[in-house]
């Protein structure tokens, strides 16, 4: 957790003044049993209503101050723990956003939602309890302690003995609950996957009947996970009732032994009284601490996995700012590329060598887990390559800034995803300044303006969390027109094309090479008929290119381009 505290330095005031102010409220509780003892001796016991009245009336005054003393430092406790968290969240956040494919893959979507909100959500609770009762629990403990030896040394014996029979309570708690707070918080991220995939998949379990199937996957993911937190609990609820009998052990011996001391005239009965509200003080305050310490072990665990986002590096790292895409002849060269998802793993490509010519259509084909969109992925530095050298423009991809490099590519993949707002602001995605006419100009060239001008609102047109209130067809036109729209010099459409129909998908690529000729267009398809007429095309197999040329250069050159081409197409459109 230490490794956090850097994120309260614009909160130094609140982290000094809060304790501080809890400390004088626990000087005025320590204060008060003293008070009651001078009341009973000085006041009851002699008759002297004149000095219960008196000391009642301080007794109040000190009772007011500490309420006040509190609300301070409730105040600033709470501005410390919510700036804490919000400096958080947004420096985890933006870290995020730093990761490559690879990074957001190994953390995998639902693990890093949970712990950007109920990991930091732990840590605020932690932050606000550190301020308001991390001083004033053992404040409380050693003052009343010495206000008890104060009173009388020899009855404060028992205190001493009770307090390591605390620690050793404590010790095996926080020993035996942390390792299950740390599969605690794993297996809520397995619930919130579970409930991730049937959130964004629910159109499809509805499809294959799998409602009862996902409800008893959830229920198992749910019970798991309450499983551990009940277990966890128990062991943490062993905190309260056993440091309660240590404690109330000690009261009764405390009172049986005062009671002879009183005998023998060692106490008074005001001083008895005293020493049984310190030990009740002493009392809260252990269980105070114990509840502190259940709570910081959960931030531990907490603090944990978010320094573990927050100290893991992007595999791709920003280039040096010193070039610009200047492109030549060659928009894309491959050189011996290999790359693989995990280190030391299986080459999803393998010594991947090809050259794509500026201004060119070039398609990219092959069976499914051939590569092509892993190919594809390594032009924008999705991934970088763990094998040869990238280039765009002449230069290595490492080289440039990402937001240089991506600026100048537009990419649409398959599984689209639209953001809530309108239409018009999903386009400016592209192009934040984008005209009217720039838009309605993309939209015509992505197939979209005829359904977008049916709309009421036309450009105004609300769009749903992931574009849900359009059809697979329509959200993908929507994002080829979002990436159409900034007029990238190299547009890479990944099986982008899938959802239209054959006719629309013609007008598509003819839009598209009319409307500019020298932009680079890289088409990954499935269909040969997509693709035929490129200037060139890539045959991908088992993660290597096994031929590349023309349509029918490649029949004849190529058995895996010619077995795909004649399962697809008829005999009139082979000869083409």
């Amino acid at each position: 957790m230490l490794k956090l505290v850097r994120f309260l330095r614009d909160y130094k005031k609140e982290c000094i003044l809060g304790p501080f102010f809890k400390l004088l409220e626990a000087v005025i509780e320590l204060l008060i049993p003293t008070a009651m003892a001078w009341i009973i001796d000085n006041g009851v016991l002699k008759g002297d209503r004149a000095y219960v009245w008196k000391m009642g009336l301080l007794m109040l005054v000190m009772a007011t101050a500490g309420v006040a003393f509190a609300l301070i430092c409730q105040y600033f406790a709470a501005r410390a723990s919510q700036g804490f968290g919000t400096q958080l969240r947004d420096t985890l956040f933006a870290h995020i956003t730093t990761f490559s494919h690879k990074e957001l893959d190994k953390f995998g979507t639902p693990s890093l939602i949970t712990r950007v909100t109920s990991d930091v959500n732990q840590l605020q609770v932690a932050v606000a309890m550190l301020i308001r009762l991390v001083v004033r629990a053992p404040f409380i403990c050693i003052g009343a302690l010495v206000m008890a030896m104060f009173l009388d040394w020899q009855l404060s014996l028992i205190l001493l003995v009770s307090i390591p029979v605390f620690a050793l309570i404590l010790w095996m708690v926080i020993r035996l609950s942390t390792p299950i707070y740390k599969k605690y918080q794993s297996k809520l991220d397995r619930v919130g996957l579970v409930i991730r995939e049937n959130l964004s998949g629910v159109r499809v379990i509805r499809a294959f009947a799998k409602a009862g199937d996902e409800e008893k996957r959830f229920a198992q993911a749910n019970d798991d996970l309450t499983a551990t937190a009940i277990r966890v609990t128990r062991i943490s609820a062993l905190l309260t009732p056993l440091t309660t009998a240590v404690m109330n052990i000690a009261i009764l011996l405390i009172l049986w032994f005062g009671g002879l001391r009183i005998d023998i005239g060692g106490l008074s009965s005001g001083e008895i009284v005293a020493f049984v509200n310190y030990m009740t003080q002493i009392l809260l305050a252990l269980v105070v601490v114990s509840n502190l310490i259940v709570l910081f072990t959960k931030a531990a665990a907490s603090a944990s996995r978010v320094n573990e986002v927050l100290e893991t590096e992007t595999s791709v790292v920003d280039g040096d700012g010193e070039h610009s895409i200047d492109m030549t002849e060659t928009a894309v060269a491959f050189c011996h590329v290999s790359f693989s998802y995990n280190d030391g793993g299986d080459y999803a490509l393998e010594d991947v060598t090809a050259r794509i010519g500026k201004g060119q259509l070039v398609g990219v084909i092959g069976a499914t887990g051939s590569g092509k969109s892993t190919f594809v992925g390594l032009i924008p530095r999705f991934y970088d390559a763990s094998v040869g050298s990238v280039l765009v423009g002449g230069v290595d991809v490492k080289a440039y800034p990402l937001q240089t490099l991506r600026g100048r590519i537009g990419i649409v993949e398959q599984s689209t995803n639209l953001f809530s707002g309108t239409i018009a602001d999903n386009l400016r995605m592209g192009k934040p300044d984008a005209l009217e006419e720039e838009m309605r100009h993309a939209l015509r060239v992505a197939q979209a303006l005829d359904f977008v001008d049916k709309l009421e609102d036309g450009l105004s047109h609300p769009v749903a969390a992931g574009g849900t209130n359009f059809s697979g067809g329509q959200r993908q036109r929507l994002a080829i027109a979002r990436a159409v729209v900034r007029r990238p010099e190299i547009l890479i459409l990944d099986d982008a094309s899938s959802a239209l129909d054959f006719a629309t998908e013609a007008r598509l690529r003819r839009a598209l090479r009319d409307y500019a000729r020298d932009m680079t267009t890289i088409i990954v398809s499935q269909r040969a008929s997509s693709i035929m007429d490129a200037d060139t095309i890539l045959v991908f197999r088992d993660g290597a290119l096994v031929g590349q040329g023309t349509h029918r250069e490649l029949l004849d050159s190529c058995d895996e381009y010619a077995q795909i081409c004649r399962s697809q197409l008829s005999e009139e459109e082979l000869k083409r």
